[in-house]
């Protein structure tokens, strides 16, 4: 399952992150890296972006990339 797929209010583990490596290195900048617990806060209407929790920050992401993060 990607984190696009998942449901606002529901939270899952980040497993792969298989994407071009300047992508990667930005994403995990971030705080989004494999072992870590992520959950959806909310989507954006019109295929605007999601909002993210990972720990205690709150992030924006591009469905786009949503997609290119593997969560269980």
């Amino acid at each position: 399952m990607n984190l696009n797929e998942l449901s606002p209010g529901r939270s899952a583990t980040i497993t792969q992150l298989p994407m071009d490596p300047d992508l990667r290195c930005r994403i995990q900048s971030l705080g989004l890296r494999i072992g870590r617990r992520v959950a959806v806060i909310r989507r954006a209407r019109m295929g605007g972006p999601l909002q993210v929790r990972v720990g205690t920050t709150d992030l924006l992401i591009r469905p786009q990339q949503a997609v290119q993060v593997l969560v269980k």
